[in-house]
């Protein structure tokens, strides 16, 4: 089975919010979907990342993880993963098979990310995990992943107007389609939400009688260290200091060091961490050390990630809207990142049509800066001469912005440039040039496969500070 071409022929049903086709599709597998225990996790960014934390923790603490994530960089494998490693070529093939003549008699035809979804669940009901870490696709409400009437935990990362052409115009209108993941009396975990959005979910977090916890952004102890806080809220307050009601955390604090690049890891841990405390209260047995030796491991790619091409450190990071874009300027502008920088940046970017061009280039660009801008092939792409028209608009003080038919050629000038700039300055070791390549995580998972394909060396860099 060629799995591209066989997900490819379910492609022309294009995205389609709803759940009475995925319902019908499960409902011809066996309902796999009630078998399996799960953490749902919904957001605008920072849910792969929480994702990946609650995956690495439940598998060092021995259990039999699922994960479902999305999309993938370089092939479908990676959105379906049991205890951190991607489902093997011969079991996707052969749970698609099924999926697929449990589709034949279907109408209308479930679309590719259902049929993918539902591979996903029939997957983790074969396997018999002990719990599942799913990823909401798209909104949440009415998301192929939002089919599970009792999740353990859901969780809501963060919240930023994207996919707004589908989930509504307004902050509040997203939030409420993100919130229909909370279940009534569940456990939901919520991240900092701009108040026009959190008025929505606490609304509906009261409204279900959800117990409903808000942790705090973790504590900066340096070096890549930092400290869980514990909470600002719940929705039980214990008798006295000293109860242990059912269903109230005991406030604690955590020091751990994350592998994971930039501040908004403090705030995706916590979540996680939150996430797992909730568990602990259900029953799940791990130890604080084993919380702290998960998060060690954690792995996710494509987000503020170093990785040498060609004898060149550059960093890589999806930032494919403008809060994921204010995050990469945030940690470019760190000091611990800043202070070895030239104050220009060489930013390799290509965009889908669909994203905010210009909120993006704001939160990104400054004077100074060179840019340039690449097509992403085999997706809906916004025209690089008319991204270029644009950023010239956005940034007129830009040193330069030029158009490339392919992402190598364009880190190849890229990286000659910053060189260049290299060559000229009297402070090598302060000064250094910085290459970027973001703007899609569609992009970014094109790079890997080249790189993969041509069977380079790769050397990726997860310390802080100086690549």
């Amino acid at each position: 089975m060629d799995i591209d071409s066989t997900l490819q022929q379910f492609a022309r049903f294009g995205v389609r919010l709803g759940l009475e086709s995925i319902q019908a599709l499960l409902a011809a597998l066996g309902n796999p979907q009630k078998q399996v225990p799960i953490v749902h996790v919904a957001g605008s960014n920072g849910k792969g990342s929480v994702c990946a934390y609650l995956s690495a923790v439940l598998t060092e603490a021995g259990y039999r993880v699922g994960r479902y994530t999305s999309p993938h960089l370089i092939r479908w494998q990676e959105r379906i993963c049991l205890n951190e490693q991607p489902i093997a070529t011969s079991d996707l093939e052969h749970v698609l098979q099924q999926v697929i003549a449990a589709a034949q008699s279907l109408e209308p035809s479930p679309t590719q990310f259902e049929v993918f979804t539902a591979a996903a669940w029939l997957y983790f009901a074969q396997q018999n995990v002990d719990i599942a870490v799913m990823e909401v696709g798209l909104g949440g409400r009415l998301d192929a992943t939002n089919v599970c009437d009792r999740p353990l935990v859901s969780v809501i990362t963060s919240l930023s107007r994207e996919h707004w052409q589908r989930l509504g115009p307004t902050l509040a209108d997203i939030a409420w389609e993100k919130a229909g993941i909370l279940k009534q009396g569940g456990v939901a975990v919520i991240g900092q939400l701009p108040p026009e959005a959190a008025a929505v979910v606490h609304r509906r977090t009261a409204e279900l009688e959800c117990l409903t916890v808000y942790p705090q952004p973790a504590k900066d102890l340096g070096d890549g260290w930092a400290e869980y806080q514990g909470i600002e809220e719940y929705d039980i307050q214990p008798e006295s200091p000293d109860s242990e009601a059912e269903g109230v955390i005991i406030l604690k604090t955590l020091k751990y060091r994350s592998p994971l690049l930039g501040d908004i890891q403090r705030h995706n841990a916590a979540l996680a961490i939150a996430t797992l405390q909730m568990l602990r209260q259900q029953g799940w047995q791990f130890s604080d050390e084993t919380i702290v030796n998960g998060i060690a491991k954690t792995k996710w790619a494509g987000r503020l990630q170093w990785f040498t091409w060609q004898g060149h450190s550059i960093l890589i990071d999806g930032a494919h809207n403008p809060a994921s874009a204010e995050v990469l300027r945030q940690f470019v502008d760190s000091p611990a990142i800043a202070m070895n920088r030239s104050a220009s940046i060489h930013w390799v970017m290509g965009m889908l049509s669909t994203k905010d061009h210009a909120e993006v280039f704001e939160a990104l660009l400054r004077g100074g800066d060179r840019l340039y801008l690449v097509p992403v092939p085999d997706h809906s792409t916004a025209d690089p001469k008319e991204l270029a028209t644009l950023a010239h608009e956005i940034c007129p003080d830009l040193a330069a912005c030029q158009t490339y038919t392919d992402v190598l050629s364009a880190l190849e000038a890229a990286t000659y440039n910053s060189s260049l700039d290299r060559a000229r300055t009297t402070q090598p070791q302060t000064d250094t040039p910085l290459t970027v390549l973001c703007g899609s995580l569609y992009l970014i998972g094109h790079f890997f496969h080249i790189i993969e394909r041509q069977g380079m060396e790769q050397d990726s860099d997860a310390s802080i500070g100086k690549p």
